[in-house]
């Protein structure tokens, strides 16, 4: 409890993706680019033994870190730290351990491994929180609400409509995730300059044995695609790619949570809430939006790490400088960590989400009559009244009970006055009739029927096999 631990690692981050980017996972990644390097080259006729390499495998877990940190205090150098660490558990191997590669082979590779194998993460939560929301949306397709402009009562929408509007930012999202998933490509075998000079006198000029190692390592390592130039390392545009993903992603959550605040200030939908949970410490009666709010602090860090990216990505200099290696320690991953915590969080909300159908039906009804005048408006000139003086009556009764409500407190009465005007001629069952909230929706059920068959739908039959996450909470 002396030294700083990672909220991200302690109180919100998925085991599957803590362990994505943990040193384990990273050096035995390392050794498994080794063997495959050491497999390739062999098949291409370097002297290279099969027993060489099967005591890489046999050795391929036994990673002594005590043995690496002190190799790398010596060389100030983490890849040669593990190649000496890797060579002192398999002899026989150690002369043929990294060979012809520079550090960037393994490092960036793994990188590459890891980001990728991230997102597939991210994907599976993605799809998740598009069946919930779905769900939800198809559930709620007919229930009238409030539609809110600038945070101003408007027309009026559906429940399941305004979920198809947080559901349709998540759905770019996720096309644009599956895009880079297919554009994405693994640096390979390219030399320390990215020339391949250092295969050059291994391969005796053979430039054919190169480009088959280079794609074949590759495709090992499940990645049909290989950059096809690059400097020492991977074009750094990548890094600053992968991190705008996830910040649009943070971007739909954070838009998602402040919206879910603001129903629930209006008690009209409300975030899970746990038999022992406290809102606060003074306030017993409080309901906190705890997790909402948890998706908008992590969101906005989220964001914050795109420019970080990005200024590394313009900033490189020629083939290469060192200037991104501790940025990208620190940004990628906790990028990655805090975007699957976001989506588990948005995971556990849609598992107990609340709505309350008589609150949201009051808020219409208290609005209702003043939208509802339009239409009164056309009966009574259909009727036979002149529309200007119709209006002016309406207006002057709108006005009334617009004070009634702001100034006096009390409830909306401009229905009971325009019911109670003799001058008006419309018959008062009709008045009542168009109070009914369905015939302000529009075509809301309709759309979201629509857009649940032709955009969700499609997702969710092609991932079918990742639905079903435990959404659980850490803290």
């Amino acid at each position: 409890m002396n030294s700083y631990k990672n909220p991200l690692e302690e109180r919100y981050s998925s085991e599957e993706m803590l362990y994505n980017f943990s040193p384990e996972n990273k050096f035995r990644n390392w050794r498994k680019l080794w063997i495959a390097l050491a497999e390739i080259e062999k098949d291409l006729g370097l002297n290279i033994s099969s027993e060489q390499i099967q005591e890489l495998k046999d050795q391929a877990e036994n990673i002594d870190y005590g043995k690496a940190a002190e190799y790398e205090k010596k060389f100030r150098h983490d890849v040669m730290a593990h190649v000496h660490a890797y060579g002192d558990v398999a002899p026989s191997a150690k002369g043929i351990i990294h060979l012809g590669a520079t550090s960037a082979f393994v490092g960036d590779n793994t990188d590459l491994i890891q980001m990728r194998d991230g997102l597939l993460i991210v994907r599976k939560q993605l799809v998740n929180v598009i069946k919930k929301l779905s769900d939800f949306a198809i559930q709620y397709k007919d229930m009238p609400t409030l539609g809110f402009t600038h945070f101003q009562p408007a027309q009026l929408t559906t429940v399941g409509k305004r979920a198809t509007l947080w559901l349709q930012s998540l759905i770019l999202d996720f096309e644009e995730l599956e895009f880079f998933l297919e554009t994405l490509r693994f640096r390979g075998v390219k030399g320390t300059t990215g020339t391949a000079a250092s295969f050059l006198e291994l391969f005796n000029g053979d430039y054919s044995k190169i480009k088959h190692l280079d794609k074949e390592l590759s495709a090992r390592f499940g990645f049909p695609k290989v950059f096809g130039v690059s400097g020492q390392t991977y074009d750094r545009k990548i890094d600053a790619k992968v991190v705008a993903l996830l910040s649009n992603i943070a971007q739909s959550a954070h838009k998602f949570s402040n919206d879910l605040r603001l129903l629930q200030n209006l008690k009209e939908i409300e975030e899970p809430f746990e038999k022992n949970q406290i809102g606060s410490s003074a306030m017993a009666y409080k309901r906190n939006p705890m997790r909402s709010e948890r998706i908008g602090a992590l969101a906005k860090f989220v964001m914050s790490l795109s420019s970080s990216s990005a200024m590394v990505a313009s900033t490189q200099w020629f083939e290469r400088t060192l200037d991104d290696s501790a940025n990208k320690r620190l940004t990628i991953p906790q990028a990655f960590l805090a975007i699957d915590a976001i989506l588990l969080i948005w995971n556990n909300i849609m598992d107990g989400i609340v709505v309350y159908e008589n609150r949201i039906n009051k808020h219409i009804m208290d609005e209702l009559p003043f939208m509802a005048t339009e239409y009164i408006i056309m009966e009574e000139v259909k009727a036979g009244g002149d529309r200007q003086e119709i209006h002016e009556i309406i207006r002057i009764h709108s006005m009334e009970a617009s004070k009634k409500v702001k100034i006096e407190g009390k409830e909306n009465d401009l229905i009971e006055r325009i019911m109670n005007d003799n001058s008006l001629k419309m018959e008062k069952s009709k008045i009542m009739e168009v109070l009914d909230p369905k015939n302000f929706i529009g075509f809301a059920p309709i759309q979201t029927e629509e857009f649940i068959k032709n955009e969700a739908q499609p997702i969710l039959e092609k991932y079918s096999s990742e639905i079903g996450l435990e959404a659980e909470l850490k803290v």
